[in-house]
């Protein structure tokens, strides 16, 4: 198949695209580069590979990519994925997410694309700490712009199934980690510690607590839900099976793996990190394990063999 990766240079996305290449099919990546090239350096000269350096909220811009590569499925990888920028800056969440599904819709629609993946998050539930999530709950009220945005699109993209018949898979899934990483508490404790070893900053109390999930396993559970993408509109809950991980406990992993010892955890106070933050939340993924997919890292493990790619690489 021919299919559009938008977002295919980002961390999630590049990953998506390695994969789908390994597994036979054409990918045209879409991109405005805003985190640099660096991740599909590697893809270019393969001829199953196309990119575009572009602008996907231009509408003009989008279509010409659909025109011209003749697209069979499309995952909608493209956003603002740093929620304190965004809470800077609320205009590069209503662009770089909603604006950019709605673009990608209209691409659709005119050239008669009916397959969508669509990248969404736990932070269209908002904060309902003492709530099991699951697909159905209702009254979303998002936190932060990010959330909001995202929850937006997905309204988006339901109109849409509805009326062009498209076929939409919808994963929200939490915090994703992994290798090509740029920006989150791992690596913000590894600069942190890089600095002074001595001592580490901690942003609130310590104590939030989320599932954190290995890119390649999302990677894998993305290409599993998207085999056949079926009819309307499915969505998915996707994270680990084991409870999540406190912000202490990565600073714990971060100070073993870099071999520290007697380093002072200072903390900043309050219960979460930054405004538009949930501090806790605990999500139903039986759904989605009902598929027969099941993830390889617990939270635990997937913070840790993120720590070791980070270091590995140079961090």
């Amino acid at each position: 198949m021919n299919i559009l990766v938008a977002g295919g240079a980002g961390f999630i996305g590049s990953q998506l695209v390695d994969s789908l290449l390994a597994n036979g099919h054409r990918v045209i990546c879409a991109d405005k580069l805003v985190m640099g090239d660096k991740n599909i350096q590697h893809l270019m000269g393969n001829s199953s590979f196309v990119f575009y350096n572009t602008e996907l909220a231009d509408q003009e811009s989008t279509d010409r990519i659909f025109h011209t590569e003749q697209i069979d499925a499309v995952y909608h990888m493209a956003a603002n994925s740093d929620i304190q920028k965004g809470g800077r800056k609320p205009s590069i969440d209503f662009n770089d997410t909603l604006l950019t599904t709605r673009s990608l819709l209209e691409g659709m629609r005119k050239s008669g694309v009916k397959k969508l993946f669509f990248a969404s998050t736990s932070a269209v539930y908002g904060e309902m700490p003492d709530v099991k999530l699951t697909e159905t709950t209702g009254g979303l009220m998002p936190v932060s712009y990010y959330g909001g945005a995202k929850l937006a699109s997905e309204a988006l993209i339901s109109s849409y199934v509805s009326m062009c018949d498209i076929s939409a898979v919808i994963f929200r899934f939490p915090n994703v980690i992994g290798p090509r990483l740029t920006h989150g508490a791992v690596f913000d404790f590894i600069r942190k510690l890089r600095a002074d070893p001595s001592r580490l900053e901690i942003l609130g109390n310590g104590k939030q607590c989320k599932p954190y999930i290995y890119v390649l396993d999302l990677v894998e559970a993305i290409l599993k839900q998207t085999e056949d993408f079926g009819t309307g509109e499915s969505v998915y809950n996707i994270s680990v099976i084991s409870p999540g991980t406190t912000v202490t406990r990565i600073a714990e992993i971060v100070t073993e793996e870099m071999g520290l010892e007697n380093v002072r955890f200072c903390y900043t106070g309050g219960d979460r990190g930054w405004k538009g933050d949930v501090p806790r939340f605990s999500y139903d993924i039986g759904k989605i394990l009902s598929t027969g997919w099941k993830p390889k890292h617990t939270s635990d493990e997937a913070v840790r063999q993120t720590v070791k790619d980070a270091l590995a690489a140079g961090m």
